[in-house]
C-alpha cells in the first residue's frame, strides 16, 4: 500500500481501532466523568470573615478584621449594577454564554501574548479565577490551568451565573489586605458597595487583575489608565451615557482612605460572643443617634476625668419601634487603662435612689397613698436603719410626690416600711430587674436608696415600659410587657408592667424632679419638651444615675468608675444629668402622654394633708386620681379640739361650760414632724395648750423622744484616747419654752429648754430613757447599748 493510500484509509483503521478499543475508552470516559463530578469541594471558600456591625439603614458602625488578618467582609449574594457591568467587560465579556471556559478569550490571549512577545493574559473566565482564588493561588502552570478549566466546567454545572458572579466579587484580592469590593468598597471610599460611582466601580473592577497597583504613593498614572479605559469601553457599547463617561473622566483616584468606622464597640463584641462571628449583624441602631451620644459622652468624659471618674455609658430605646437605637457601652481609652473595655450598660450596679419611683408606682396601683398624701420626714431609726435625706434637712411631712419629685431618703423608706420590704422585693422582680437576686431580708429597708444592683439596660426598659403602658393604653392596644431589641438575635426582657393610671401618676411627679441648689444646678436642665426624668447616686458616691422618658423615647445614662471608686461629686444630678439632657436635644421632641381617663376617679382630698378627706376636713378637693386611691387610708390628721372662744387655749369639759368653747378641725402633727413642718411652713399654727386649770387629754402629748428610737441598739465608739465618745439624745416639744425633765433608768439627769439635747455615756445593757415636761405629760422609750 502506497503512502497516499494508507492516507486515505486512516480515517476507517483509526475508527476501527477505537472500536476495538470501545470498552476502554468508555471506562476511561466513565472515569473522567466520575472525577468530574465530584472534582470541586463542598464550599469553594472557607476563608474567614471580618464581623460587620451595621446599623439599621445597612451603614457600617464597626467591623472586626478576620483571624488571618485580611479586610474580608462576609460574602454577598449578588453583585451592584456598576460593578458588574464594568467586571464583566473587563474581565470576561462572554461569561454569560460559555460554560466555564472561554475559547474565544483563548484565542484572544495567545494573539495578545504572541504580540507582546511574553505572557500579558491567560485567557482566564470569571469562574476560573473563582476557582484559582478558592486554591489559594496555586503557581500558573499548564497542569494549574487545566485544573482550573475541568473544575469551572463543573462550577457552572452547580451554580448559577450570578452566584458565581457574586463569589468573584466576595473574594476577588483588591490590594493590599483588602479582599473583595464590600471591603474595597469601606475600605477605599467609605461607603457601601452599591453607593459606588462609575468611576468607583470600574476602579474597582481593574484591581483584581493587578492588586498590587493599589497604592496611594506609586503606580497611580498607569492605575488610572487601566480604568479610564474600561470607563471608556462602557462608553463605547452604551452602557454609561456620555455626561457619566464625562464626569467618570473627571474622578480623581482615592488619596488617604478613610478609616472604618469604629462606632458601638461593645455592640460588636456582644455579637460575637453570641456566636455572630465573621458574619453580618444587623442593628437596629441609628448610626446619627449612635455617634452623636458617643461623642456627648466623650466631651463630658473629658470634664469628668478632671475628677477622677473615667467611665460613663448610655443607652437609647424607641418606644415606637421598641428597639435600641444609640448604644454606648463605655468611655473610650485606646489603653484600657481604666475598664473601659467593660459594658456597662448591661454591668449590674448600685441603684442608688433610680428605683424610688417603682415604689411610688406599686404604692398607688395598690392604693396604699394617693399622690398628695403627706408622709413624715423626720429623723427616723427603723431596725437600727437609720435613713438620712442627701442635704440632712426634714420638712417634717411631705406630699409623696414631693418626696418622689425631690429623691427624699426618709420618707421614702417610711413609705417602703408601710408598704413591705418583701412585696416591693417582689414588684421588683415582677417588673424585670433580673440582679435583684438575693433574698429580700438581705437587703431590708436599704433595697429602695441602692441596696439594690442593676444594670443600665434593666433599669431603662422598666422606664421604657412604663411608657409603652400609657402609650398602649392611649391607642387601645394590649397592655403588655414589651421586649428591646438591639440586634435580630437580641434576648427579650421578661416582666409585668405597671397599671396605666399608676405610671401617670408617677410620670407627672417626675416632671417636677428637682434638688435642693446644694445638690446640683438641675434647673438648668430646661428643654422645650416634657421629660419624665429620675436621677440616682449609690452609697459612697460610686455610681451616678440619670434616666427620662417621653412617649417616644426612654434614655438611661450611668456614670462612674468600673472599678466602683467612689468620687466626690459622683452625683446622678451634677455627672449624670446633664449628659441626659444632651442626649434628649439630639431627639424630636413629641406631645406628652394623655391621661388615662377611664382609669381615673374623682375623689375628695383633704387639702392641707392630701389624704382622704375625712368628715371634719376643713378644705375639700376634687382631685382626680387613680381608682386604686379609694382604698387609701383617710386622714389621720385632722382632729376636732375644743377651745375657748377666742381660741387662746384648749379646754374640755373638766373646766369649761359647753356653751363656752369653740369646736375647730384642727391639722394635728406628731410633735417630732411638727417641729421641722413649722419651720418652713410660719403659717401653720400648732394646736392651743391647755389652760391651767384643765385636766389633760392624754391621748395628745405635745413632747417625743427623737433618738433613741423605742428598741434601737445603740453603739458608742471608743476615742484614741481610749475614753468613750458620747451619746447625743434628744427630745421635741410643741411649746418653744417648755422644760423637759430628763431620767435615765429612774434617776434624774439634767434639763433642758428650748434646744432638747443632751450628751450622755450610758453602759452597755438594756436602759429606759424617760422625759416629762412642766405640764406633766411624759414618754419613754427603751433601747439597748451594745459592744458592736
Amino acid at each position: 500500500m502506497n503512502f497516499w493510500s494508507k492516507i486515505k484509509s486512516f480515517p476507517k483503521r483509526f475508527l476501527g481501532w477505537i472500536w476495538r478499543k470501545k470498552y476502554y475508552f468508555l471506562g476511561a470516559w466513565a472515569i473522567l466523568f466520575f472525577v468530574w463530578l465530584f472534582c470541586t469541594p463542598d464550599e469553594f471558600f472557607d476563608d474567614p470573615t471580618c464581623t460587620i456591625l451595621t446599623d439599621k439603614d445597612g451603614n457600617i458602625l464597626n467591623a472586626r478584621i478576620a483571624d488571618d488578618g485580611q479586610w474580608r467582609f462576609p460574602p454577598r449574594e449578588d453583585v451592584p449594577y456598576k460593578f458588574k457591568m464594568a467586571i464583566l467587560q473587563f474581565e470576561d465579556r462572554d461569561f454569560y454564554e460559555h460554560w466555564g471556559i472561554s475559547f474565544k478569550a483563548f484565542g484572544r490571549a495567545m494573539k495578545q501574548n504572541l504580540a507582546a512577545g511574553k505572557v500579558v493574559s491567560g485567557g482566564s473566565t470569571i469562574t476560573m479565577q473563582v476557582v484559582r482564588l478558592s486554591r489559594k493561588g496555586k503557581s500558573r502552570t499548564i497542569s494549574e490551568k487545566l485544573v482550573e478549566v475541568f473544575q469551572a466546567t463543573r462550577m457552572e454545572w452547580t451554580y448559577s451565573k450570578d452566584e458565581i458572579l457574586a463569589m468573584y466579587a466576595s473574594y476577588a484580592p483588591m490590594g493590599g489586605n483588602v479582599v473583595g469590593i464590600d471591603a474595597a468598597a469601606w475600605r477605599y471610599f467609605g461607603r457601601k458597595a452599591d453607593e459606588l460611582s462609575w468611576a468607583e466601580s470600574c476602579l474597582l473592577a481593574v484591581l483584581p487583575n493587578a492588586p498590587s497597583l493599589m497604592h496611594l504613593d506609586k503606580n497611580r498614572t498607569l492605575l488610572q489608565e487601566k480604568r479610564d479605559r474600561l470607563i471608556d469601553r462602557l462608553y463605547e457599547i452604551g452602557v454609561i451615557d456620555k455626561t457619566e463617561w464625562q464626569l467618570a473622566l473627571m474622578e480623581e483616584l482615592p488619596t488617604a482612605p478613610p478609616d472604618l468606622p469604629s462606632l458601638a464597640p461593645h455592640v460588636i463584641d456582644k455579637a460575637i460572643a453570641s456566636g455572630q462571628k465573621g458574619q453580618w449583624v444587623s442593628s437596629f441602631l441609628d448610626s446619627y443617634l449612635q455617634n452623636e451620644v458617643t461623642n456627648i459622652i466623650e466631651y463630658h468624659h473629658e470634664m469628668l476625668e478632671q475628677n477622677e471618674i473615667h467611665n460613663a455609658a448610655a443607652i437609647i430605646l424607641d418606644l415606637e419601634t421598641k428597639q435600641v437605637l444609640a448604644y454606648v457601652g463605655n468611655t473610650f481609652d485606646e489603653n484600657n487603662e481604666h475598664g473601659n473595655q467593660v459594658d456597662v450598660i448591661k454591668a449590674p450596679r448600685s441603684t442608688g435612689s433610680i428605683l424610688k419611683p417603682f415604689l411610688y408606682a406599686a404604692m398607688l396601683e395598690d392604693g396604699v397613698i394617693t399622690p398628695s398624701q403627706l408622709i413624715e420626714d423626720v429623723p427616723m431609726i427603723i431596725s437600727g436603719y437609720a435613713p438620712k435625706n442627701y442635704n440632712e434637712k426634714y420638712d417634717g411631712v411631705v406630699p409623696a410626690h414631693r418626696a418622689l419629685a425631690r429623691s427624699l431618703n426618709v420618707p421614702i423608706v417610711k413609705m417602703l416600711k408601710d408598704y413591705g420590704v418583701q412585696k416591693f422585693h417582689q414588684k421588683l422582680n415582677d417588673i424585670g430587674l433580673t440582679t435583684v437576686n438575693r433574698p429580700a431580708s438581705d437587703y431590708g429597708l436599704s433595697l429602695v436608696l441602692g441596696g439594690a444592683e442593676a444594670s443600665l439596660w434593666d433599669l431603662t426598659a422598666v422606664y421604657g415600659n412604663m411608657a409603652l403602658t400609657l402609650n398602649n393604653y392611649e391607642q387601645g392596644t394590649e397592655n403588655q410587657f414589651e421586649s428591646f431589641k438591639l440586634y435580630a438575635k437580641s434576648n427579650p426582657l421578661n416582666g409585668k408592667p405597671f397599671q396605666p393610671e399608676a405610671v401617670w401618676s408617677t410620670f407627672e411627679a417626675l416632671l417636677q424632679v428637682a434638688r435642693p441648689e446644694e445638690e446640683g444646678s438641675w434647673q438648668q436642665f430646661n428643654t422645650s419638651q416634657k421629660i419624665a426624668w429620675k436621677t440616682g447616686t449609690s452609697y459612697g458616691f460610686r455610681d451616678a444615675w440619670a434616666i427620662g422618658v417621653t412617649p417616644r423615647y426612654a434614655v438611661g445614662v450611668w456614670v462612674g468608675n468600673a472599678d466602683g471608686e467612689g468620687r466626690p461629686g459622683l452625683v446622678g444630678v451634677k455627672a449624670a444629668a446633664p449628659i441626659l439632657f444632651d442626649v434628649f436635644s439630639r431627639l424630636d421632641g413629641t406631645d406628652w402622654f394623655a391621661p388615662p381617663h377611664d382609669e381615673m376617679k374623682e375623689l375628695a382630698i383633704c387639702k392641707e394633708t392630701g389624704f382622704k378627706a375625712s368628715h371634719i376636713c376643713p378644705n375639700v378637693i376634687h382631685v382626680n386620681v387613680p381608682k386604686s386611691c379609694e382604698s387609701a387610708e383617710v386622714c389621720p390628721y385632722h382632729k376636732h379640739v375644743h377651745t375657748t372662744l377666742d381660741g387662746k387655749y384648749r379646754v374640755n369639759s373638766s373646766c369649761e361650760l359647753p356653751h363656752n368653747m369653740k369646736t375647730t378641725p384642727w391639722m394635728i402633727l406628731p410633735p417630732l414632724a411638727e417641729k421641722f413642718y413649722k419651720q418652713k411652713n410660719p403659717t401653720y399654727q400648732p394646736v392651743p395648750p391647755y389652760r391651767s386649770d384643765c385636766q389633760f387629754d392624754e391621748s395628745v402629748k405635745p413632747l417625743a423622744i427623737a433618738y433613741p428610737k423605742k428598741e434601737s441598739h445603740i453603739y458608742i465608739p471608743t476615742n484614741l484616747d481610749e475614753t468613750k465618745s458620747k451619746t447625743v439624745f434628744e427630745a421635741t416639744h410643741s411649746d418653744a419654752q417648755a422644760i423637759i425633765y430628763w431620767h435615765l433608768d429612774d434617776q434624774y439627769i439634767g434639763q433642758t429648754v428650748g434646744i432638747h439635747q443632751l450628751e450622755l455615756i450610758p453602759s452597755i445593757g438594756k436602759h429606759e430613757l424617760r422625759i416629762i415636761d412642766q405640764e406633766g405629760f411624759e414618754t419613754s422609750v427603751t433601747f439597748e447599748v451594745i459592744n458592736e
